[in-house]
């Protein structure tokens, strides 16, 4: 940023001369940038536009630019030069070392990494196709204007019908938020019930980033224990929460499935306690043994849960765009509360995903890769059985994009991870997901499968047979 001072007795353009020439040779402009057109910069700094062409021609006679005519002045390469060089050098020297050394994953053949979709499944050709007729519909009015608080109301109505049909949640578009990712949606959530609950309640082993989030916003942590079959509800009676957090379609790590009369439960301790569901529905597209499970919130009749849901894990993550869907009351509160909140997705990927819904394209999509993913599901379950046999128990199968492995043969969770990169596979701790460290058997590792090709997932399975034989 040029800043100028006419108190000094120092000419303007050889102020702007020095303040350009400090940022070519530390490197802030780097080699081949455009600098502002004089015109440009003689009006952002209310100055004539000569004493920015004299600055201008100064640095070019010196040779830190170069003048390209009908095009402007590129900033030369200046590598190698004696004078004041030795910022630009090493921010050079770091760039082109950065670039050699190779990403943390690249160093390892097989990387059972998680958050990572194939890219081959990302429908790109059709998603161009439906950005193209989504901006055409896009008004000028539209685009210089916040639009919706909630998020425009024709995406907020087809996904109240997809959820509706999908996952039974008895939903209006009128209730539904529109969010830039989970966290985003509980970080929301938090400030709207801040005076009415002080503590929560979630599931341990469970997923970091919400546990976090809580914290940080202020809220005690209760964490409440699983079975094989979800939360323990007798420890949650006992924790004297009245705000719980869970993911019962596809309980995160650790896979476990809900069934419909804990559910029940669930629902009645809420009622009992004038308390709050918070139904992350987690993975519940992702099912490869049988239909989807339907949500707590299909069952709740008294207005005790709040849904959230994302596309992350079905289409992308990097497009930010989850959603939130509040019972009446609690969307009463948060529009009389939340009033100068606007909708944090930008309108341009609310109306392509709008319109890739009701083209069918997302239902299409859905199948498409529930079909990709059980073909590396059942691989990765098939060669573990194969080469690993009992020297491990499989944690989590039938659902989502991850399983949990947990060794027989007394390796340690460390142990399990160094043994496999020593071998080119990475595998990841499981230990992260637990606040109570103590109820850990630290004996377990977390494979995902989401961004792994077939053939590396039998290859690698292969090199954690010989690293934990």
């Amino acid at each position: 940023m040029i800043i100028l001072d006419s108190s000094l007795a120092t000419p303007l353009y050889i102020q702007i001369y020095n303040q350009l020439k400090e940022e070519i040779i530390t490197g802030v402009r780097m080699e081949g940038s455009r600098l502002p057109s004089t015109r440009y910069l003689a009006q952002t700094l209310a100055v004539g536009r000569n004493t920015v062409e004299n600055a201008y021609l100064q640095l070019s006679s010196e040779g830190y630019v170069k003048s390209i005519t009908g095009s402007g002045y590129y900033v030369e390469n200046i590598y190698g030069m004696e004078v004041g060089v030795k910022g630009y050098q090493n921010h050079k020297t770091a760039l082109e070392d950065k670039k050699k050394q190779p990403e943390h994953h690249q160093s390892y053949p097989y990387n059972f990494d998680y958050g990572h979709l194939s890219p081959e499944y990302f429908p790109l050709g059709v998603w161009k196709k439906v950005s193209n007729k989504a901006m055409t519909s896009l008004t000028a009015e539209e685009m210089t204007s916040y639009g919706e608080r909630l998020g425009g109301l024709g995406l907020r109505t087809v996904l109240a019908d997809y959820l509706r049909k999908s996952r039974g949640v008895p939903c209006s578009g009128d209730q539904i938020i529109l969010c830039s990712g989970t966290d985003y949606a509980l970080s929301i959530l938090c400030q709207l019930v801040r005076n009415s609950f002080k503590a929560i309640a979630f599931e341990d082993p469970g997923y970091p980033g919400a546990r976090e989030l809580f914290a940080n916003n202020g809220l005690s942590l209760l964490p409440v224990g699983l079975e094989k079959d979800g939360l323990n509800i007798a420890e949650l009676e006992a924790s004297g929460a009245r705000m719980v957090y869970v993911t019962p379609s596809h309980q995160f790590p650790s896979g476990a499935v809900m069934p419909i009369q804990k559910r029940l439960r669930l629902l009645e301790w809420a009622k009992r306690n004038n308390g709050i569901i918070i139904e992350d529905d987690y993975d519940s597209e992702l099912r490869y043994k049988s239909r989807p499970i339907p949500s707590i919130s299909s069952v709740d009749t008294s207005g005790k849960v709040i849904y959230t849901g994302t596309i992350s894990k079905a289409l992308s993550p990097s497009l930010r765009l989850s959603y939130m869907v509040l019972p009446i009351d609690w969307m009463e509160r948060y529009k009389k509360e939340f009033t100068m909140y606007q909708c944090p997705v930008s309108i341009i990927q609310q109306r392509i995903m709008e319109e890739f819904i009701n083209s069918g394209y997302w239902e299409s999509h859905l199948r498409k890769i529930c079909g990709a993913n059980k073909k590396k599901h059942d691989l990765l379950l098939h060669v573990i059985q194969e080469e690993l046999g009992d020297k491990v128990i499989i944690h989590g199968k039938n659902a989502g994009l991850h399983i949990l492995l947990e060794s027989t043969l007394g390796l340690t969770e460390t142990e399990m991870i160094e043994k496999a990169k020593e071998n080119g596979v990475l595998v990841y701790p499981v230990s992260r997901f637990w606040q109570r460290k103590d109820r850990y058997l630290n004996n377990m590792v977390f494979l995902g499968f989401g961004s792994i090709s077939e053939t590396d997932i039998f290859k690698g399975v292969m090199q954690l047979s010989k690293a934990w034989s």
